[in-house]
């Protein structure tokens, strides 16, 4: 087990890079070309890599996302034979698949403080 946060971030890196190339041009999936890694978190004994993932350009409901992820896990042992030639480990860590609502909740988030702006903004007006 390693205690180095500084290696653990580097191989996320690693991972995120190459896993990203990956996808969008080794898969042969067009669904999986679209998908973009979004971060990458390393355990320290670097045996599971958490792949936060999203579309790339394209609108998607609940069911889309949960078939992206399904299909990611289908595709985890092929992406971890492609990932093991370039990262020079000798073990390449489990990859596992979540959909990143980040961007989503974040823009929620504007959606109801331009809300309580516009709302506090009437309220100051006379009548």
């Amino acid at each position: 087990m390693t205690d180095d946060p500084r290696r653990t971030q580097r191989v996320a890196g690693q991972i995120r890079a190459r896993l990203g190339e990956v996808l969008s041009r080794e898969t042969g999936d067009a669904d999986l070309a679209t998908a973009v890694v979004t971060e990458v978190e390393v355990t320290k004994d670097l045996s599971i890599a958490h792949v936060r993932v999203r579309r790339l350009g394209v609108g998607d409901g609940p069911k889309e996302r949960n078939d992206l992820i399904a299909r990611l896990k289908r595709a985890a042992p092929h992406l971890r034979r492609a990932l093991g030639s370039g990262l020079g480990l000798r073990r390449v860590p489990e990859l596992r698949f979540v959909y990143d609502t980040g961007p989503d909740r974040t823009a929620r988030v504007g959606e109801l403080l331009g809300e309580i702006a516009r709302e506090r903004e009437s309220d100051k007006k006379p009548s």
